[in-house]
């Protein structure tokens, strides 16, 4: 029984490492159950279907990914530009770890899932569209002080320079992905200045 016990973390994080270096259509239960060490039966006690395990992973990977954000904006002096740098770091040092440990670029989860899944699983794109919308919301508070502080211009608005800024980092990680190049990685900072007037 005891055994049982920590199955859903198993099988979450069994899921969470398979669809990031596999996707999600090819990726079957039986594979995820496989890798994480249970049987069928456990995956249906705890999940309904392969789409409810993908938004609980989905949440899961960014409740940690969140918090690991929220430490490096703390962590960094008062300055807000120090908070963003700091915060499109920690965005990105993971793909450099995954280059750096299996010389391949992942991508990130939630633009490899919008990407593929596209038109389908409304839960799971619904649960993708709450992620990045707290991205956005977490940077646009950065911005605000920024431009408060008379760092960042405000003739456009904290939230519209955001979501910019996130599609920004979304697209470069997308196409470091493809082209499994990290020096990409190097060009958001320096993308972002650009965008919100810095350089």
């Amino acid at each position: 029984m005891g055994r049982t016990s920590d199955a859903r973390e198993r099988i979450l994080d069994s899921s969470r490492r398979l669809m990031r270096t596999r996707g999600y259509t090819a990726l079957g239960v039986a594979e995820i159950c496989a890798d994480a060490g249970v049987k069928k039966g456990s995956f249906y006690h705890f999940f309904d279907s392969k789409q409810a395990l993908t938004v609980e992973t989905v949440a899961e990977h960014w409740a940690e990914e969140r918090r690991a954000l929220e430490a490096a904006v703390t962590e960094t002096a008062e300055d807000p530009v120090g908070r963003l740098r700091a915060l499109v770091e920690c965005l990105v040092g993971g793909q450099r770890t995954d280059h750096s440990e299996s010389g391949t670029i992942h991508g990130c989860l939630y633009g490899n899932l919008a990407l593929e899944l596209s038109g389908h699983e409304p839960d799971v794109r619904s649960r993708l569209a709450g992620v990045f919308e707290e991205q956005a919301a977490m940077v646009a508070r950065i911005i605000a002080d920024a431009q408060e502080a008379g760092l960042v211009g405000s003739a456009t608005g904290a939230d519209a320079l955001a979501r910019s800024m996130v599609a920004q980092i979304e697209g470069t990680v997308l196409l470091a992905r493809v082209r499994n190049d990290p020096a990409l990685l190097d060009e958001i900072w320096p993308s972002a200045e650009r965008l919100l007037g810095l350089a």
